[in-house]
């Protein structure tokens, strides 16, 4: 079956925040994921969560100062003891909301960075990964890595699925390191989407979909979603597909992609 989360970082934008997760059971989403959940406190979260009858289902760790650019701390030397203080507070967030998994952000390459700079950077994210997932195990939850592209996000230092799962293989970590598999960012990326999904499903956590090019609904542009989805339900996808895409006009104006799979316009 199915199952599909809100991301409340960009759908029903037209709420406050704590107000989105009421909005999206409504529109009949039974989880939720966004972005960072720093800015609230945990008791406030767990509140709108247990008022909406929503499950939170994913959440990213610390990023460093997003507002000055910084897109993660994962892959970043130097910043070692920042990202693992990020764990700690991403964990105590994770059983506070009972959020099973956490995504960590892989960080940005310098601008024209060498093949010594992109070593460096490799073995700073398997170290840190290493950590990470290993306090993560200790309190039942899982770390997820998730390929972005670099046409939205550029230098960002995981973009390719190879590569996250020669990163997955190298760290180990016992099934406590896992993918976080974008459909949007693969197709930017590389395309081939249902043999991706295939070659890598046994280490895929969480999905999240978002029309291609525009990042709109899923059911706009050039990825046809509910061939994905019966692929998906023949492997036996037992996890959530996030909906991390933004409305091309109000939320539930668009909502009419996912009558099928239990959503109300």
């Amino acid at each position: 079956m199915i199952r599909l989360a809100a991301n409340l970082s960009m759908l029903f934008t037209e709420h406050d925040f704590l107000d989105r997760f009421q909005a999206a059971a409504a529109a009949g989403f039974r989880g939720v994921e966004y972005l960072f959940p720093y800015a609230y406190a945990p008791e406030e979260l767990a509140g709108a969560l247990r008022e909406a009858g929503v499950e939170q289902v994913l959440f990213n760790m610390p990023p460093g100062n997003w507002e000055a650019g910084e897109r993660g701390l994962a892959s970043l030397p130097g910043r070692e003891a920042e990202f693992r203080d990020g764990v700690v507070e991403a964990l105590r967030y994770a059983e506070a909301l009972d959020c099973p998994r956490v995504h960590a952000m892989a960080g940005l390459l310098p601008v024209g960075a060498d093949a010594e700079a992109r070593a460096r950077h490799h073995a700073t994210y398997v170290s840190n990964l290493r950590f990470a997932a290993a306090e993560a195990a200790k309190v039942g939850r899982q770390v997820l890595i998730e390929p972005i592209n670099t046409r939205d996000m550029p230098g960002y230092f995981l973009s390719r699925q190879a590569q996250a799962m020669a990163v997955l293989e190298q760290v180990g970590a016992n099934g406590s390191l896992r993918l976080q598999f974008d459909l949007y960012h693969c197709q930017v990326m590389e395309g081939d989407l249902i043999r991706h999904l295939e070659r890598q499903f046994t280490a895929i956590a969480h999905i999240q979909i978002a029309g291609v090019p525009e990042r709109h609904e899923p059911d706009v542009g050039e990825v046809h979603y509910p061939a994905l989805f019966e692929r998906l339900e023949r492997l036996g996808y037992q996890g959530w597909i996030g909906c991390e895409y933004r409305p091309a006009a109000g939320t539930r104006q668009g909502l009419g992609w996912g009558r099928d799979y239990g959503l109300m316009v």
